[in-house]
């Protein structure tokens, strides 16, 4: 597509990050944060490929981009857990059953059971019979025929900023969230999510080394970069290094994530916060809640957003009138990004690029219909006009070769946009100890450069450890003061838990019983090899 006869108006690239954090715990039978990513597969996952099937289906072209994170991948092909969401499912599924009955001479209730009654028995049908429980595969198969384009992220999500300290620990961080995607999807990633953008000059070194062509910043990244972007944050730029920035459209994102202006929070969707866990009489939920009797959303919401009223005030949820709603959000959204495109390509030589990015969970978890808004935008853009389409990232770096050469500025997304969400009172506790356990594990892997095959084992669990304390998600959930007490125990055990290798493994004292536990527990990066700490070429290749 070289002559720009053929070329639309602008270009519009969605991408989706899917990410959740690693939560796997054998030692319990019912884990109330695994329903993290139950839920995320009801409400998000399988949504979203049920609305690609049917786009293919109707010969509507689409482009996506997806971030799916090594956490996210290493748990959907878990047996354990696989074993575990079904069983979950079915529980849901009884539920929706009883609540068929229970709603049945309530017709303002009746019609919302139905839908979730044939939506769950829908996931069963594609997570067991089509899919047969593998996720990852189904995604998979969306990038082989070109469709979407499914990215990167560093190894366990950390907030590679805030371990500068130890550059070898974000060196880790970023060659294994590669070799975790080579072993997954059977080629090398073109792209990189970096953890909640976040970036700091020099980073794209690393990135160039792992052979990833690109990554995101927020838009301020690009828009105060060390040479003014000439077209914004409407195209990429070029770090000296090679490696490609995107900047985020501020006005897109505007219209899915503000509190205020947000799609999500019209009155007629339904309503996040009010869940049967909590209204119905306890017996009657008690078998489909936590087994220690503690009451728990079940995703079987009645009601809609209203307004701002209290939750018990709130009005039935009616899922036609939502849809609509979806359908009148999806073309509004169309329609400004006409409005933009067509305004931007005044003012440029080349069509302009409107990078979007939002968390994938919010489309089905947090905003129920946004898989409905989604279906429509997409099959309106393709169907209704030819102002703009869709694109990734990797297919406008084809069109357009030569980019401006430009080193963005250190940068996050979030609260004011430079790490504070990660970098506060209540969390920055956790740095001191995150870089005295990486310079060790640096230690460890220069020290022992031929190990037997019991410190092989401790060593590689040792860099596990030290990669899941890492993780960005603690931090987040430190700030925002939701399940604080998980989060600081799974910061304190990984690190205690690392401090125990290390301390056996210079002292001879392994105990091979404790080291098989830990392996069981924290199973995530099978191939891992610690030497990558030392500096060494280490890893998978595609």
């Amino acid at each position: 597509m070289s002559d720009s006869e053929f070329l639309p108006k602008g270009w519009f690239a969605p991408v989706l990050h899917a990410h959740l954090p690693f939560v796997r715990h054998p030692e319990y039978e019912d884990c109330l944060e695994e329903d993290w990513l139950f839920e995320a597969i009801t409400e998000c996952y399988l949504p979203l490929l049920d609305m690609m099937e049917g786009l293919v289906r109707d010969e509507c072209d689409f482009r996506l981009t997806f971030v799916m994170t090594p956490p996210l991948t290493t748990m959907l092909r878990d047996e354990l857990l696989q074993e575990r969401y079904v069983a979950h499912l079915g529980s849901l599924i009884e539920l929706a059953e009883k609540e068929l009955e229970r709603t049945r001479t309530q017709p303002e209730f009746h019609t919302v059971a139905q839908m979730y009654h044939e939506r769950l028995l829908n996931c069963r049908r594609l997570y067991s019979d089509q899919y047969r429980r593998d996720l990852v595969g189904a995604f998979k198969r969306f990038q082989d025929v070109g469709k979407i384009e499914i990215i990167t992220c560093a190894a366990t999500h950390g907030f590679l900023p805030l371990l500068r300290e130890v550059p070898e620990a974000i060196r880790a961080q970023v060659l294994l969230g590669r070799d975790s995607y080579i072993e997954c999807f059977g080629r090398a990633p073109r792209g990189i999510w970096l953890p909640e953008c976040g970036y700091f000059p020099g980073l794209e070194d690393i990135i160039k080394e792992a052979g990833i062509r690109y990554f995101f910043v927020d838009s301020h990244g690009v828009l105060f970069a060390d040479k003014r972007p000439h077209y914004g944050v409407f195209a990429p730029i070029y770090t000296p290094s090679g490696p490609a920035a995107f900047g985020r459209d501020m006005e897109s994102s505007r219209s899915v994530w503000s509190a205020e202006d947000g799609y999500p929070g019209d009155f007629r969707y339904r309503e996040f916060y009010r869940d049967i866990g909590f209204d119905l009489d306890y017996e009657y939920i008690r078998p489909h809640i936590h087994e220690s009797g503690l009451r728990t959303t079940t995703g079987l919401k009645y009601h809609k957003i209203t307004g701002k009223v209290d939750l018990h005030e709130k009005d039935p949820y009616d899922p036609a009138e939502a849809r609509e709603t979806a359908a009148t959000h999806a073309g509004n959204f169309m329609f400004n990004r006409q409005q933009q495109v067509l305004h931007l390509s005044s003012l440029m030589d080349r069509p302009p690029l409107i990078i979007s990015p939002y968390d994938a969970e919010l489309f089905g978890h947090w905003w129920y219909e946004g898989p409905q808004f989604l279906d429509f935008l997409l099959r309106k853009i393709h169907f209704d006009q030819d102002d703009v389409k869709t694109t990734t990232p990797s297919e406008y770096l084809e069109h357009f070769q030569k980019n401006q050469v430009a080193t963005p500025c250190e940068s996050s997304w979030g609260n004011r946009g430079y790490a504070e969400v990660w970098l506060d009172g209540s969390n920055d506790w956790i740095y001191r100890h995150l870089h005295k356990a990486a310079e060790r594990m640096v230690q460890l892997a220069r020290k022992y450069g031929k190990p037997t095959k019991l410190q092989r084992r401790a060593l590689d669990q040792a860099a596990r450890e030290l990669l899941l304390a890492q993780a960005s998600d603690w931090a987040f959930i430190m700030k925002t003061n939701t399940t604080v007490r998980y989060a600081i125990k799974r910061t304190k055990d990984h690190l205690l838990r690392f401090t125990d290798l290390y301390d056996a493994i210079e002292g001879g004292t392994i105990d091979e019983e404790y080291l098989s536990l830990l392996e069981e527990k924290d199973k995530i990066f099978d191939a891992i090899d610690y030497r990558i700490y030392a500096g060494q070429k280490v890893g998978a290749k595609a």
